[in-house]
């Protein structure tokens, strides 16, 4: 997903620890009260789950529809949401079983029941949108509804399935009121979490107001809130600076974010690790300008993450030399171990063998008000044609249409931040380099393929360590795609607003019902 970190597991477990008290600190009856307004860049791709696979769209689906399961701050295991428990049954890792916990109501009053979870799941798959996410459910065989329980049947083992159930790929929705076979067009939301959606503007607002019937994993709901969305960083700067809002989150523009003064009296800043990454994917199939291997290592020797994470992002980010990023089970820096320093000599040798003209001309894709996607597009350019080896021509699409141009791999480069789907490293393996990945490069491996396949047969996320490490040497060697940086994740609120150390633990769930007035 789509919209981070050293040293995240540690930081999980401390924002853990300290979150079992915060909920204390959360009205129990958040209806009353002043609406905390947040301002955000990120973008809204769709208002049905099975329609976006976006860190905008699932930060919203996180307060206003529930999943099964979900995450607790600083946990990597997921626990009943929807459920009442779930388990796999048997040691095989092929069958998982869940109980629908009763009394959970939809907006018109209808209660969820478990052929409301199987048809959510068939939708997702059935529609297959190509900005959706199921390919996030590519082990999901079969869902059987009987009574309160709900059965997925997988087609091979898959220890990840839980965590791919408490994210927006298992949000549940009301089955009279989604198509079976399309998407939903409105502007309305029918689910069970946290918030109802009370209005939708598309690009600009979203009001949320607490669920009274909400019943679930979260203690208590939290005040009414207001989402406000900004075409670029700096209108959701303005829009600070101004004190139009309260909150400001993904994203304030590089040099502000370098700027934040913890100790300024005027605002409350909270800077964690992040398992956000953003990678530079590159277009694989026979007849585009970068489907010999050699032609993409000449790029990976050219690369500078250094410069890129100083010049365009001022220290705001992290160069990341792996696909998995640091403080994941599982990473390493097998990018730094094959191309160590950027090089011009090394890259023309590279050309020179695969038998390409210079310079090899290609197309570079970019999200149009998209952070610093231009300004980074921009370095890369400078980055790629050094030694007159390539020629590279910028293109920005508005967000909806970029997405759509990679999805039809009409692209031939592309640089998307990655947000993680759940704490796994799995997260980072088959939508990003598997043969159906979401990412759709046109790559595909028999041994990357397997490896990811493997590694799912471990209950204990630990011993597929070697997996992921043998597979991030066969991606540094293929070069699908080339990593580019690891975020740190930026919460900016005023004074009086307390909770915004907790609104995102870096893993990509956006909790709004932790933000308070003080």
């Amino acid at each position: 997903m789509r919209s981070v970190r050293v040293r995240i597991l540690a930081t999980l477990l401390v924002l853990g620890v300290v979150g079992v008290g915060g909920w204390q600190l959360l009205p129990s009856d958040g209806s009353t009260g002043r609406t905390i307004k947040v301002g955000t860049t990120d973008e809204v791709t769709s208002l049905d789950p099975a329609g976006a696979y976006d860190a905008g769209s699932w930060a919203l689906f996180n307060n206003v529809f529930q999943s099964l399961l979900a995450f607790e701050p600083g946990s990597a295991t997921p626990v009943p949401d929807a459920a009442e428990s779930c388990g796999f049954v048997g040691s095989g890792l092929r069958t998982y079983r869940c109980e629908l916990r009763e009394g959970l109501k939809f907006p018109s009053g209808r209660e969820m029941t478990a052929e409301d979870v199987k048809y959510s799941f068939d939708r997702v798959k059935k529609i297959n949108s190509d900005v959706g996410p199921a390919a996030l459910l590519d082990t999901l065989q079969s869902v059987q509804a009987d009574g309160r329980t709900v059965t997925f049947r997988l087609s091979s083992p898959d220890a990840t399935f839980p965590f791919k159930v408490a994210t927006g790929a298992g949000a549940i929705v009301d089955s009279s009121k989604y198509p079976a076979n399309s998407l939903r067009k409105d502007n309305e939301v029918d689910g069970t979490g946290p918030y109802e959606l009370t209005s939708y503007s598309k690009g600009k607002k979203a009001v949320l107001a607490p669920n009274r019937d909400y019943k679930g994993e979260i203690k208590s709901t939290g005040r009414p809130v207001e989402l406000d969305y900004y075409d670029d960083s700096a209108k959701l700067n303005s829009a600070w600076k101004a004190k139009k809002l309260d909150v400001a989150y993904r994203q304030l523009p590089p040099g502000v974010l370098a700027g934040l003064n913890p100790s300024d009296p005027g605002q409350r800043v909270s800077e964690a690790d992040s398992s956000e990454i953003r990678n530079l994917y590159l277009n694989t199939r026979a007849g585009k300008p970068l489907h010999e291997t050699k032609v993409r290592q000449a790029m990976a020797w050219l690369i500078n993450r250094e410069q890129l994470a100083a010049s365009v992002y001022e220290g705001t980010v992290d160069p990341l030399y792996s696909l998995i990023p640091t403080g994941i089970t599982g990473h390493t820096t097998s990018f730094f171990d094959a191309y160590p320093q950027p090089s011009v000599k090394k890259a023309r040798a590279l050309l020179a063998q695969a038998g390409v003209t210079t310079p090899v001309s290609f197309t570079y894709g970019y999200g149009l008000n998209s952070g610093s996607a231009a300004a980074e597009a921009k370095e890369l350019k400078k980055q790629l044609e050094a030694g007159g080896l390539f020629k590279v021509t910028l293109k920005g699409y508005e967000w909806t249409d970029f997405q759509k141009s990679w999805a039809s791999g009409k692209l031939d480069a592309y640089a998307v931040g990655w947000v993680a789907d759940y704490p796994d490293p799995d997260t980072y393996g088959s939508p990003l380099v598997g043969s159906d990945g979401t990412m759709n490069t046109g790559y595909s491996s028999h041994e990357v393929d397997h490896l990811i396949q493997d590694s799912r047969r471990y209950a204990d996320r630990n011993e597929a360590e070697q997996d992921f490490r043998d597979l991030q040497a066969d991606i540094a060697h293929d070069v699908p795609v080339i990593p580019l940086w690891q975020a740190k994740d930026y919460v900016v609120t005023s004074e009086d607003v307390g909770g915004g150390q907790y609104l995102s633990d870096g893993t990509g769930v956006f909790r709004l019902w932790r933000l308070d007035w003080i």
